[in-house]
C-alpha cells in the first residue's frame, strides 16, 4: 500500500515538475497566440473599411475579411502549440485537423451549412443590409448578414435571426431592390354608374397627389363583374418603395378616391344579396316527371299538384267550419 502511494505521489510530482518546466513556454505561446488574435482583427478592420465605400465590393471585403481572420488565428494556435510541445511537428498538426475535421463536420453540420451559405449570400448579394425583406411570415429591415444568420428588423420595433441556409434554400421577396414599386387598390362601383366616367373621376383623382409618381403614369383598369360591384383597379408607382412611403400613398390615394367618388355621384355600394322563394309543388313547377328538390325522378313519385286556387278554397272551408260551431257545442 506504501509503495503504492510512494508511486502516486512521484507522478504526481513529476506532472507538477514538469508543469512548471514548460510554464515558460505555456505563457510564451499564449502572448504570441494573442498577438496573433488581435492581429487577425485588426486585419479584418482593415478589409473592411478598405470596401466599404463601395457597395459592390461591401459584402466581399467582409467575408475576406472573415477568411482573413480565421486563417491568422488559425496560425497563431499552430505556433503557440509548437512552443508548448516542441516536439509537434506540422504533419501532426494537420493529420489531427483531419480527423477532428470529420468529426467537426458531422457534429455541427447544421452550422457548417449555415456558414456555407452565409458566404454565398454575402457574395452573391440577392439583398443587402439596409434592404426591406420578406420571408415567410417576418418582414423588416436587413441588420446584419453574418457567416451564420441573419438579422431583421420588423416594423414593430422586434429583431429576427433567421439562419441563412433558411434565407438561401427559400423565396425571399426583397421590396427595396430597384427604386421604384407600383402599388394597386381594386375600388367597386355600383352597375348603375358608368364605367367610362368613374375610371376618369379615379385617375383624376389619383394623378393630383404628391405621392404618386407623373413618370410611370398611374393607370386605370375595369377588374371584373362582382356579385354587387363593378371593380376597378387603380395603379400607381412611388419611390422609394418603403414600407412608410407605401403606407402613406396608399392612406392618401384611398382618401382622394372616396372623396372623388362622393363629389361625382359615384356609388360605392356594400355586398347585397337577393333571395328568392317560390313553392315546387305548384302545377307551373316546370316538368314534374323529371327531379325536383325533395323528391325523387320518376313519374310513379311525383306528389300530387295543387293550385292556389284549391289551397285557398281548402283554406276557406276549414274557416267556415270552426266559425258554424255554436257555443257549447263539441267540435
Amino acid at each position: 500500500m506504501n509503495i503504492e502511494l510512494s508511486n502516486a505521489w512521484k507522478t504526481i510530482q513529476e506532472m507538477i515538475n514538469g508543469f512548471f518546466a514548460l510554464l515558460p513556454n505555456i505563457l510564451v505561446a499564449l502572448i504570441v497566440f494573442a498577438v496573433f488574435f488581435f492581429l487577425a482583427g485588426a486585419l479584418k478592420q482593415v478589409v473592411r473599411r478598405a470596401t466599404q465605400n463601395r457597395r459592390r465590393a461591401r459584402n466581399l471585403g467582409m467575408v475576406l475579411g472573415r477568411l482573413a481572420q480565421g486563417i491568422i488565428i488559425l496560425i497563431g494556435l499552430f505556433i503557440a502549440l509548437t512552443i508548448v510541445i516542441p516536439s509537434l511537428r506540422a504533419s501532426d498538426l494537420v493529420q489531427l485537423l483531419g480527423i477532428s475535421g470529420v468529426a467537426i463536420g458531422f457534429a455541427f453540420r447544421d452550422i457548417l451549412q449555415n456558414f456555407l451559405a452565409g458566404i454565398l449570400i454575402l457574395l452573391t448579394e440577392p439583398f443587402r443590409i439596409g434592404d426591406q425583406i420578406v420571408f415567410k411570415n417576418f418582414e423588416g429591415n436587413v441588420e446584419n448578414i453574418e457567416t451564420r444568420a441573419t438579422t431583421i428588423r420588423t416594423y414593430d420595433n422586434r429583431r429576427i435571426v433567421i439562419p441563412n441556409s433558411e434565407l438561401f434554400t427559400n423565396s425571399v421577396t426583397v421590396n427595396t431592390a430597384f427604386d421604384r414599386r407600383r402599388m394597386e387598390y381594386d375600388v367597386g362601383i355600383g352597375y348603375g354608374d358608368d364605367i367610362e366616367t368613374a375610371k376618369r373621376v379615379l385617375l383624376e383623382a389619383v394623378q393630383r397627389l404628391d405621392e404618386v409618381l407623373a413618370d410611370p403614369a398611374p393607370d386605370v383598369l375595369a377588374l371584373e363583374l362582382a356579385a354587387s360591384t363593378v371593380n376597378i383597379r387603380v395603379r400607381w408607382w412611388i419611390a422609394p418603395p418603403r414600407r412608410i412611403d407605401d403606407l402613406y400613398s396608399r392612406d392618401q390615394v384611398i382618401i382622394a378616391i372616396k372623396k372623388a367618388c362622393a363629389e361625382n355621384g359615384i356609388d360605392l355600394p356594400f355586398p347585397t344579396q337577393q333571395i328568392l322563394f317560390h313553392d315546387q309543388t305548384e302545377e307551373t313547377d316546370g316538368d314534374r316527371t323529371r327531379q325536383r328538390e325533395g323528391w325523387a325522378a320518376g313519374r310513379d313519385r311525383v306528389p300530387d299538384s295543387r293550385t292556389i286556387g284549391s289551397a285557398l278554397q281548402k283554406l276557406a272551408r276549414s274557416n267556415h267550419r270552426h266559425n258554424s260551431h255554436q257555443p257549447g257545442e263539441e267540435a
